[in-house]
């Protein structure tokens, strides 16, 4: 079992900055990839990034949505069982609720597809005003 506590959503004004943090528990942090998807009003929930597991000496790899390339960075610290995700110029278009989840079986390249994670946290609304 894998619990995961998603905080610092809030309301931004667009071209501001959040940090969302997930903090995990229940299994060894680093031998999981993790990802972070969106769900806003009326659509369904979307991949937005992505992160390996801790491969010793190799970089870890990351991927991202268009929608939020080059505005977006994730990360991780497997010493405090947190992912995190940086979001950097804000728009109203990124108002959704964040959730972020975790892939035990390390799947690879289905990063970006919700059945590959098998625990998820419970949310955090991100409100971006024009």
């Amino acid at each position: 079992q894998v619990q995961l506590l998603e905080s610092g959503g809030g309301l931004v004004q667009a071209g501001g900055s959040l940090r969302l943090s997930c903090a995990a528990s229940g299994r060894t942090f680093s031998d999981y990839a993790l990802g972070w998807f969106r769900q806003a009003p009326g659509k369904e929930r979307a991949f937005v990034a992505f992160i390996s597991r801790s491969g010793g000496t190799t970089p870890y790899q990351t991927a991202y949505a268009d929608s939020v390339k080059g505005r977006f960075t994730i990360s991780r610290d497997n010493a405090k069982n947190t992912v995190y995700l940086q979001m950097n110029n804000l728009k109203p278009e990124d108002t959704a609720v964040y959730y972020c989840a975790a892939d035990l079986q390390n799947s690879g390249r289905y990063y970006y597809t919700e059945t590959v994670y098998d625990y998820w946290g419970q949310g955090t609304q991100v409100t971006v005003s024009s």
